[in-house]
């Protein structure tokens, strides 16, 4: 006769774990009500998309607006047009060199950002897990350097890429920019390297593998993120510099 009762009263508690489970999966929203979430929640969302867009709806609305919509503001909308046109970008694309420029940049840009990560990988790797004295005092002071504004930079640096006959060429900025790009990329991927466990490393070396096969097969894949994360920051950051562009070339 206890049995059936005891299977009752299991079936009972798991029912009851399910419902407290389902409960706990909607958190606390059963507190607020519609309105409360629309005021809460939604109003400040829709806030911010519109201030986060608005600016690309102005720069396209201004790239297809003819030249008199333009120029007489007061005669017509500023905010939308009824005869879109791609004059402007047509113009762009086959009248000017603007292609040329294009390419220019994300030739200097990726080139310096392949070349600022493939360094920046071996300096992270070697501070964070190769043992010698002084490796702390090592990675400081590379972050140190990434202190050091550029405005104080360009002046030697001019100096030396007249020497070695780069002026005026992509490869004065190519060689310069990771002088800019490596200091922080290397202090960026020292911590992702720092959170892969050491025991995965110590397992390689034991089965016989090198250190060149360990970085490769296993502290890269892991560290995707830290890598994307760092290539992201190079590539903007070659993207938008000024100075050296305009002293170089």
């Amino acid at each position: 006769m206890t049995e059936p009762k005891f299977e009752t009263a299991a079936v009972t508690a798991a029912k009851a774990i399910d419902h407290v489970a389902d409960d706990h999966s909607e958190g606390m929203s059963f507190l607020s009500t519609l309105p409360q979430r629309v005021v809460r929640v939604y109003m400040p969302l829709l806030l911010i998309v519109f201030v986060l867009l608005f600016p690309f709806y102005w720069m396209t609305m201004t790239a297809v607006k003819p030249k008199e919509h333009l120029l007489d503001l007061d005669a017509h909308n500023p905010f939308y047009t009824l005869t879109p046109t791609f004059e402007h970008i047509r113009d762009l694309l086959f009248k000017t060199d603007y292609p040329l420029w294009l390419w220019n940049t994300m030739f200097i840009a990726v080139s310096a950002t392949i070349l600022s990560l493939i360094a920046s990988v071996f300096a992270a790797y070697a501070i964070t897990r190769i043992r010698y004295k002084y490796a702390s005092w090592v990675g400081g002071g590379i972050f140190l350097a990434y202190l050091v504004p550029p405005s104080i930079l360009f002046i030697p640096l001019s100096t030396v890429v007249f020497q070695y006959g780069l002026f005026d060429t992509p490869f004065a900025l190519i060689l310069t920019y990771p002088t800019i790009l490596i200091p922080f990329s290397t202090w960026l991927l020292m911590g992702y390297f720092k959170t892969i466990p050491y025991e995965l490393e110590e397992c390689a070396l034991m089965d016989g593998a090198n250190r060149w096969q360990i970085l490769v097969k296993i502290v890269l894949p892991l560290a995707v993120p830290g890598l994307i994360s760092a290539s992201i920051f190079c590539l903007t950051l070659c993207w938008n510099e000024f100075i050296y562009a305009l002293t170089f070339i």
